[in-house]
């Protein structure tokens, strides 16, 4: 078993909470103006005593509600501007020092692989790529009709150091008992891993094998170890680099000081709907139900109430509930639908989190675990086909943007996609190449996922914009044609630091 995470003081609290209460939220992009005044800013917004307004939110204060919140992260160009040398910004992961749409990134293959062609094509964005990738993103939360002076009081603080490039304003719908929708009408953020803050777990184990909603903190955080029972590369410096102790030492190689411990990495996309689109289309192929039922078919859960389609409990899944409402969202597979009936194949909640386990198809015999452990294949032929999901979580924290009201000026609606996972490659790109836009996914030919496909054909031929229904009896329906409905606006790859990473930075 894992430690426990006891550090709170030191972790962002944005790890912790998406800050659902708090309906408004805008983000920053900042470029640094002036390096030394954005250090003081960052000694000050880091430091423990409760001095200045922009005071950074620890995950600490979150046993009791807020009023605002406010998150500082930084791109690998932001961190080369802070004076933090190169070998050090090396040591990141090659996606992070990289970026999302540079050119390294693009002769390494990153937009092939998030699907960014087309009109997706980083040449398109209105931020993001070229010499428009921002230095650090602030974030800031409020209660409603609070944030607006919230903003007025931080943006004197930094303006010394840090010049705003962007300002990402966010709009919120919320429905029922708090819950938010997406501009398509759905209810957002209702499926998410929860960490083992407690280590509680034994990853790999006989008894992690089935499904699980409860992942470890080495997934989110790093310096801690992760589902393989490892510790993700990232900057470990010596004691001659932190000769007043600010950092923490390493948990895994005793004598080094780890700058990226209890950090994680931020990928922020800015992706924008076409609504009308949307719905257009759908209810001219569903015109019975006004498009409904085919968009529920698309997404995998039911218009307003977010269950899924698939009604088939599989009894108590750690991670999920306690409550009556989240065991009835989240407490289930995909085991009971093995035919796709209940919920497409190439649903969007199946894309994102197929629900499998390092044993596929529900507990097993001893016979059967000793078969499957030797590797021979039996039962159902989609059930190898897609790897464990406890290995490409993401914490997602995502914002709506643009009004929610008919849209008659034609402004831009859409999400600010936020996750935050330890190693990007194998969580945020596996999940966006793997599974969203792979037109093989879960043993399927011909589609990508019905959201947010870019509808390009993939070099093999493959071609993405179908979406399949499969029938009891008869042939699958099969939906030809579908153009595409999200479009990529911008984005970045960023470090959210620990607070005495912070500190570190502005030594």
């Amino acid at each position: 078993m894992a430690p426990p995470v006891t550090e709170f003081d030191d972790i962002q609290g944005l790890v912790r909470s998406g800050y659902g209460p708090l309906d408004e939220a805008v983000f920053l992009l900042l470029r640094i103006r002036d390096a030394t005044a954005a250090k003081a800013w960052l000694r000050d917004a880091s430091a423990t005593s409760r001095g200045a307004i922009s005071r950074i939110t620890m995950a600490a204060q979150l046993d009791t509600p807020q009023d605002n919140a406010l998150h500082i992260a930084f791109t690998a160009r932001g961190l080369r501007v802070l004076g933090l040398d190169e070998a050090t910004i090396l040591a990141f992961s090659r996606e992070f020092h990289d970026g999302m749409a540079s050119e390294a990134a693009t002769q390494e293959g990153r937009p092939r692989r998030l699907g960014d062609l087309g009109t997706n094509a980083p040449e398109h964005w209105m931020w993001g790529a070229g010499a428009d990738v921002p230095d650090a993103l602030l974030m800031l939360y409020g209660k409603s009709g609070e944030l607006a002076a919230y903003l007025a009081r931080v943006k004197p603080e930094i303006a010394g150091g840090f010049v705003i490039d962007r300002e990402l304003p966010t709009t919120f719908k919320a429905v029922g008992d708090g819950d938010r929708v997406e501009h398509f009408g759905f209810i957002d953020g209702i499926s998410q891993p929860v960490i083992d803050w407690k280590g509680n777990r034994s990853p790999g184990s006989r008894q992690e094998m089935e499904y699980s909603n409860l992942i470890t903190p080495g997934e989110f955080l790093l310096g801690y170890a992760n589902e393989y029972g490892l510790f993700e590369d990232r900057p470990l410096l010596t004691p001659e680099q932190d000769p007043l102790r600010i950092l923490s030492d390493a948990a895994d190689e005793p004598g080094k000081r780890d700058l990226a411990r209890n950090g994680s990495y931020l990928v922020l996309r800015q992706l924008a709907q076409d609504v009308g689109g949307f719905w257009s289309f759908l209810a001219t192929h569903d015109p019975e139900h006004q498009g409904t039922a085919l968009a529920e078919a698309m997404v995998g859960r039911v218009f307003g109430t977010g269950d899924p389609l698939i009604q088939q409990p599989t009894g108590d899944i750690p991670g999920v509930g306690p409550g009556a409402t989240d065991k009835r969202r989240n407490g289930f597979t995909f085991a009971g639908d093995p035919d796709g009936l209940a919920c497409p194949f190439g649903a969007h909640i199946r894309r994102a989190n197929p629900r499998t386990a390092d044993m596929p198809g529900g507990k097993q015999g001893l016979i059967s675990r000793a078969l499957r452990m030797l590797g021979f294949k039996h039962g159902e032929p989609r059930e190898d086909l897609i790897s464990s999901a406890r290995f490409h979580r993401i914490l997602r924290r995502g914002r709506a943007y643009g009004p929610f009201t008919e849209n008659e000026s034609g402004q831009e609606t859409g999400l600010y996609f936020i996750c935050l996972n330890a190693n990007i490659s194998r969580q945020f790109e596996f999940v966006q190449n793997a599974w969203l836009a792979n037109p093989t996914f879960n043993g399927m030919t011909g589609e990508s996922d019905p959201l947010l496909g870019n509808r390009l054909d993939f070099p093999d031929g493959h071609s993405t914009d179908t979406f399949t229904i499969p029938r009891d009896t008869g042939l699958c329906r099969r939906v030809t044609g579908l153009p595409r409905f999200v479009t990529v606006r911008g984005g970045a790859y960023f470090f959210l630091p620990s607070l005495r990473a912070l500190r570190f930075l502005a030594r």
